[in-house]
């Protein structure tokens, strides 16, 4: 790492009143939650809500080949 790096995380680490290891868990710990929302969930717009609820509401028949499938 880098000096200009290295000071970078120590003042924030001492702006926190922590040590540095616990500054970067911390830090990589929030970033890991963050990464593993935008992966695991997404969030629909009303009109796209409306339609999968309309869907779950309201099935359509199966066709053959989805029929085959339990034959």
């Amino acid at each position: 790492m880098g000096s200009e790096v290295n000071w970078l995380l120590e003042r924030a680490a001492e702006l926190k009143h922590v040590s540095l290891s616990s500054y970067g868990l911390t830090s990589a710990l929030k970033q890991a939650q963050i990464d593993l929302a935008e992966n695991e969930f997404f969030v629909l717009s009303n009109r796209d809500r409306d339609l999968v609820m309309a869907a779950l509401e309201n099935p359509p028949e199966p066709n053959e080949a989805l029929k085959g499938l339990f034959r």
